[in-house]
């Protein structure tokens, strides 16, 4: 299939740059990472697979963190000392011990109220610190959602059904949370300056958005599940239910759930495979063209040697094959999707 490409087939895969040098110089730099990236992971895919999960995984966990710290400092002050002075503790758990003269309450639910050397209600507890504290965390997940949605797990699933579970998972999570900080943040009431409380508003985040990752990550493995791992596991039960003799109904049903898992899986792998072949293609052409243009430099200039130019041909040969070689890749990957999606 390669010999049936040609020069101006291979050339046409190289997309423009801008017109910005600027612009140019990182698109260079990242067209050449990409085609790193993408021949990796044709010779490692399942390594590959893995490493841009957990990378993108962990980019977006912690800037969505780093997200609420920001809103969690700021927006306590907006809420005001009215809603700081108000109480909302569930269940209100007398401890029974008292720290600074005040006793110690904990709750899954709610924040003490904070005052000062004089008794007065500060900022950073009560009903405000607790409905910051909640929007931060909520606001940061709308952001996470379709980030690891869309590209961490290119998930192709039921949006709906994706986002509600996700939503209980946010639910268990703030309570989880919300428990563990409870133990702690008393103390940090109790000793903390006024001056530095934003430090107790930063571990209280941290705090959320570690225990979130752990959770996220296994919720994530159910909502946006390996399609090839599904059809596996299916085809797996299938067997058992025939080996076992299981009712003739039971077993069609089962095989048109394989069936229709497998088709899902052939559709998923080929749509990413268009993405990653058109990229490899564009990455590939690239190099070979940079290389050709460099041997017609060395041509022109009398300071290379004619070895030094016959290696540089030989360079700009196999990167022309591989370039070739990419390019047929490309269109058979653009055709296998198309007659799956047919």
């Amino acid at each position: 299939m390669t010999n049936t490409y040609t020069v101006e087939d291979v050339r046409a895969q190289i997309k423009p740059l801008s017109d910005n040098a600027f612009l140019a110089f990182f698109q260079k730099i990242w067209r050449w990472w990409l085609g790193v990236w993408y021949g990796f992971a044709d010779k490692h895919p399942k390594l590959a697979k893995i490493v841009y999960q957990v990378f993108f995984f962990i980019v977006f966990s912690e800037g969505v963190t780093i997200f609420q710290i920001l809103v969690l400092i700021f927006l306590p002050q907006l809420f005001g000392l009215e809603l700081a002075a108000t109480e909302f503790m569930w269940p209100k758990v007398d401890m029974g011990f008292e720290l600074n003269g005040e006793p110690v309450y904990w709750s899954l639910f709610g924040n003490m109220v904070l005052t000062n050397d004089a008794g007065e209600a500060i900022i950073g507890g009560g009903l405000g610190y607790f409905l910051a504290f909640k929007i931060a965390t909520f606001l940061a997940q709308v952001i996470n959602f379709p980030l690891q949605r869309n590209i961490t797990y290119k998930s192709e699933g039921n949006p709906y059904w994706q986002a509600m579970w996700y939503f209980i998972g946010w639910v268990g999570i703030n309570a989880v949370c919300d428990g563990l900080n409870n133990l702690w943040i008393p103390f940090a009431n109790a000793f903390f300056p006024a001056e530095i409380m934003w430090v107790k508003d930063i571990l209280a985040m941290v705090a959320q958005g570690g225990v979130a990752m752990v959770i996220f990550f296994f919720i994530f493995m159910v909502i946006f599940p390996d399609l090839d791992k599904m059809a596996a596991n299916a085809e797996k039960k299938l067997e058992a239910m025939k080996a076992s003799g299981a009712d003739a109904e039971k077993i069609a049903a089962q095989e048109a759930k394989v069936a229709d898992l497998k088709a899902r899986a052939a559709l998923e792998n080929a749509r990413k495979n268009e993405i990653s072949t058109t990229t490899l293609a564009n990455a590939k052409a690239i190099s070979w063209d940079a290389s050709a243009k460099l041997l017609e430099t060395m041509k022109a200039d009398e300071k290379y040697t004619a070895e030094q130019i016959t290696a540089q041909e030989a360079v700009v040969e196999e990167k022309f094959q591989q370039a070739l070689e990419a390019t047929a890749n490309k269109y058979e990957a653009i055709e296998v999707y198309a007659n799956l999606r047919a």
